[in-house]
Parts: structure tokens; C-alpha cells; sequence
């Protein structure tokens, strides 16, 4: 039916579009703040384009359904603006015709969206998890920061590199300060670089530099100069990731109904089930009445999306606190919205009528 292929056309175009930008502007937003703490010394460089992609997945779930929303929504309202609706409703077509090119334009995204929710945006949150731990049991020369001072993980050193070579194999003027035995060492070279012992054991060496010795306001000190200077790197264990509901798989939390688990699942089956409703909401939130201002329907829309999806997060919080039985929340929300869904195609198919003179 050309109807029907006309907005399948129209949605799928504009939905390519209302993605790139979202999540575009997601992935800024993040890159920004991975590159600060790359920059300050909290993550390596090197791992950010992991941690970025980690995010991706555990976002797409919210982005696809916010897409979908926003392509039927302005879609329609587009054809309400141009009175194409009111032709299509002259012609004998009920607002309810629009249920299914909506629904066969939803559903195959709504049925990704459920996989993502319940099972790839867990195992991306659980393996960035297992990369954060395996990321902080690197070695401190390994997460060295051209340009920044750092310490270690112990606290006990504060070094600065001005530059590093591109295989990371060498930096270039080294500064390392710290405290041994309530004496101060300042070491400074113009030269740094790994070196791994035949028993495994890795080593920072220091090349043609100099080191100071001495107590905070005593004029007494010590001058060392080397030619090569070699100390040992202390090695860390890689700790376990901490487990949460947020990076537990499904069925772990289905086979361990704590409060904290059945309010994770309240969220990762809400997300689909409002993405179904809030597509549906879009047909009769389209309508644009021209005494209420062309963009009244549109923040109505806004409006509507963050009560859902405040609610939604309310629902998760009362679950997980034990205050709301998981058998109740994890559909009160919906069908509060369902109910407003109901009571708008009944308004709107009202006004309609009157509007074609029927």
C-alpha cells in the first residue's frame, strides 16, 4: 500500500538521521571526559578508545528508543503542519491506521533493543569492568602521561616525563621525587627506559642524570650523579572486578532475586517496554493544533519522554530498595502510560472527527 510505503520511507530516512546525531553527540560527551582523565593521568591513552566502545554498547539500548520516538513523532507532526493528515482522514483513514506501518517500522527495533538491554549492554558493562581492573594493575612507568606529574599507586612517588618516543620504548627528560626513610630523593635524568631481567622482574633505568638527597629544611644534602641508574618495578595483582547488578548477566540475576538484582531487571525490561509505548504515544502526540503554537506538541512529547523515564528510574530505586515488590514494578509505570496512550487516541480521534466534519 503506498500509504504504508510512503512512511516507512519517511521514518527509516529520518531515523538514519535522529541516530548519527544522538549518538554522536553521546560519544563527544564521553570522548571528552576519557580524554580529561587520560590527560590528568587517571586512564592510559591508550585505553580509551576501549572505554569509549564499552559506553556505545551500554547506551545504544536508550538511543535506538529515543530514535524511534523522535522519527515518528516529528514524521507525523510534519504531515499534521502540511495537512497531509487531514487528507489521509478525509480519504476515510482512521488515526488507528497508523498502528501498523508504526509498529512494522518498530518492531524489529524494538526486538534489538530487548537483546541489547537484557544481554549485550550487561556483558559490555562486565567486560569494560574486567578491563578497568586489568588497566589499574599496570605498572606505573606503563601509564606514564607526556607532560603531566603523576603518582603511583602507593603514593610513595611523584614523577614527571616531558615526552615519550613513539614505541613508548623511551622517555626524555625523567623527574622522579620521593620519600625513603624521612629523606627526600629527587632524581633527574635526561634519558629513561624498561629493561625486563631473565627472571621476569621489569626495571626502569635511568640514564646520564643526577640525584639529590636530604631532609625537608636541613642544609645538609647529598649529590649523586650516574651515568645509569636502575630501580626495580613493583608489580601489581590484577584485582577481581567488582560485580554489580548493573554488569551481571541476566540470568545471574534471574537466579539471584535480591532487591538490588529485581530492581536492575525492572530497568532492563522497562527499556524495551517503553520504547513499544513511547512509539505508540508519538501517533497521537503528533497532532498539531494550530491555536496551541506549531512546537506545543513537541515539548509536550519532551515533557512526557523524561516523566517516563524518571518514573521509570523511580520504580528501579523503590525495587531495589525493597520498597516495591518486583511483581508490581516492573509494569506499574508502563501502564500508567498505556492508560495516557489510551486516553489520547481517544481525544485525539474525536477532534478528528470533527475536524473532517464526521
Amino acid at each position: 500500500m503506498i500509504f504504508h510505503r510512503a512512511l516507512l520511507r519517511e521514518f527509516a530516512g529520518l531515523a538514519g538521521a535522529v541516530f548519527m546525531t544522538l549518538f554522536a553527540i553521546s560519544l563527544t560527551t564521553r570522548l571528552i571526559r576519557l580524554l580529561g582523565q587520560a590527560a590528568g593521568g587517571t586512564i592510559p591513552s591508550d585505553a580509551v578508545i576501549a572505554f569509549l566502545g564499552f559506553f556505545a554498547l551500554g547506551a545504544l539500548p536508550v538511543l535506538l528508543s529515543l530514535t524511534m520516538f523522535i522519527s515518528v513523532l516529528l514524521t507525523l507532526t510534519r504531515g499534521w503542519r502540511d495537512s497531509e493528515m487531514v487528507i489521509w482522514f478525509g480519504s476515510g483513514l482512521p488515526l488507528t491506521a497508523w498502528l501498523r506501518p508504526v509498529m512494522m517500522f518498530a518492531l524489529p527495533q524494538i526486538a534489538v533493543i530487548a537483546v541489547l538491554s537484557l544481554f549485550i549492554s550487561p556483558w559490555a558493562a562486565q567486560m569494560g569492568e574486567q578491563y578497568q581492573s586489568r588497566v589499574q594493575a599496570r605498572d606505573d612507568v606503563s601509564r606514564v602521561s607526556p607532560g603531566v606529574f603523576g603518582e603511583t599507586g602507593s603514593k610513595e612517588r611523584v614523577f614527571f616525563v616531558e615526552s615519550v618516543s613513539g614505541d613508548s620504548s623511551s622517555v626524555q627528560n625523567v623527574f622522579v621525587a620521593s620519600v625513603q626513610q624521612a629523606r627526600m630523593g629527587v632524581s633527574m635524568s635526561r634519558t629513561g627506559h624498561t629493561e625486563v631481567a631473565p627472571n621476569g622482574d621489569r626495571f626502569i633505568v635511568l640514564e646520564q642524570g643526577r640525584r639529590y638527597e636530604g631532609s625537608p629544611g636541613d642544609d645538609e644534602y647529598r649529590v649523586t650523579e650516574f651515568d645509569r641508574y636502575a630501580a626495580r618495578i613493583e608489580s601489581k595483582d590484577s584485582s577481581q572486578p567488582e560485580m554489580t547488578p548493573r554488569n551481571r548477566s541476566t540470568w545471574t540475576l534471574l537466579a539471584n532475586p535480591s532487591s538490588q538484582n529485581l530492581g536492575e531487571l525492572v530497568w532492563r525490561v522497562g527499556v524495551p517496554l517503553s520504547a513499544l509505548v513511547l512509539v505508540l504515544l508519538a501517533i497521537p502526540m503528533s497532532f498539531v493544533n494550530p491555536r496551541a503554537g506549531r512546537s506545543a506538541n513537541l515539548l509536550f512529547a519532551l515533557f512526557t519522554y523524561i516523566v517516563y523515564s524518571n518514573l521509570l528510574s523511580v520504580s528501579q530505586a523503590r525495587v531495589s530498595q525493597g520498597r516495591l515488590d518486583f511483581g508490581v514494578g516492573w509494569w506499574l509505570v508502563h501502564a500508567g502510560m498505556v492508560l495516557l496512550l489510551l486516553f489520547m487516541f481517544a481525544q485525539r480521534m474525536q477532534l478528528i472527527r470533527l475536524r473532517v466534519g464526521r
